[in-house]
């Protein structure tokens, strides 16, 4: 319940202090979406750019990749440069129900090595990665209508 209470809290303070980024597909409709599954980043410090664009063009493709083979409905991305947040990246993964959670692992690692099937590659960007950010927090939550 913490959680939940501490993401819909920072979705409140978003307006007012974060960037939106929203690529692919528009939003799914009301009924598609029941669950988000919540990650919340940390850039480290002096990455907050190089993170960002990190995210752009390493992580979106993918996401991309993976939202047209069925692993979500959409995904968004919140930025703030709040330095007292607990994160600085929050992604959020909408998805149609706990089924589609369950497998969104597995098709977001599968569109990846679609997209670079050379595995050596791949871990590279995973350790590059880890250079740029760590880990804040994930949820999923129920969406509200």
């Amino acid at each position: 319940m913490r959680t939940v209470s501490f993401a819909l809290a920072a979705l409140g303070v978003l307006s007012a202090c974060s960037l939106h980024v929203r690529r692919g597909a528009p939003a799914p409709s009301a009924a598609e979406g029941t669950i988000a599954q919540i990650y919340y980043w940390r850039a480290k410090p002096g990455k907050f750019d190089e993170y960002t664009r990190y995210v752009r063009e390493h992580a979106e493709p993918i996401d991309e990749a993976g939202r047209r083979d069925g692993a979500f409905l959409s995904v968004t991305t919140f930025m703030t440069r709040d330095t007292t947040s607990a994160w600085t990246h929050m992604r959020v993964f909408v998805l149609r129900d706990s089924t589609q959670l369950g497998e969104l692992s597995a098709k977001l690692s599968a569109a990846g090595a679609r997209l670079e099937p050379d595995s050596v590659k791949r871990r590279l960007a995973g350790e590059y990665s880890a250079t740029l950010r760590d880990a804040a927090g994930r949820a999923t939550v129920a969406i509200l209508r």
